[in-house]
């Protein structure tokens, strides 16, 4: 029997002015949100959610190692992000820039944590801390519609995910 999903669970707070921090449980085994997560094949079926349609996931996946993700977000409407990792620990944690290339000028330092759920492991906690350099950028970041793209991309995330299996 396949555990329930967790759709629109995704939890986001504001610790400071400056981060965002974001929560999500999985119905999925922290190997499986990982290789979601992680491989390139895999980011294009879930990234951009139902926002859009990924055109473009580039990925050198190692410390220093560049990234970029590119969505078609309507007709004539583009988005891209791109960055370098930082920190890089396998089935645990990814430490990455992530710079949206709308404001090339503002980035932040994103720390993604995979966990077990309650010691469950067959789910995986999934926490986000986005810790931007202004609190314009954050508050950017914030206004700019974020937290609906990012639960229908959490969602398709976990389908991925369980699809492994």
């Amino acid at each position: 029997m396949t555990a329930p999903t967790t759709t629109g669970t995704a939890k986001v707070e504001l610790p400071s002015a400056t981060t965002i921090l974001i929560t999500r449980e999985f119905a999925a085994p922290r190997h499986l949100v990982w290789r979601a997560y992680t491989e390139p094949e895999l980011v294009k079926r879930w990234w951009a959610g139902e926002k859009g349609e990924v055109t473009l996931v580039e990925s050198d996946f190692r410390v220093g190692g560049r990234w970029r993700q590119v969505m078609v977000a309507g007709p004539g409407f583009e988005v891209g992000f791109n960055g370098e990792f930082r920190e890089i620990v396998e089935f645990e944690k990814i430490v990455c820039t992530e710079t949206f290339e709308g404001m090339p000028d503002a980035y932040s330092v994103n720390t993604i944590s995979f966990a077990d759920s309650a010691g469950d492991p067959g789910r995986t906690t999934l926490t986000m801390l986005i810790e931007h350099t202004e609190a314009a950028h954050r508050d950017a970041h914030i206004n700019s519609g974020m937290e609906e793209g990012m639960q229908g991309s959490m969602d398709a995330l976990e389908r991925v995910a369980v699809s492994l299996r």
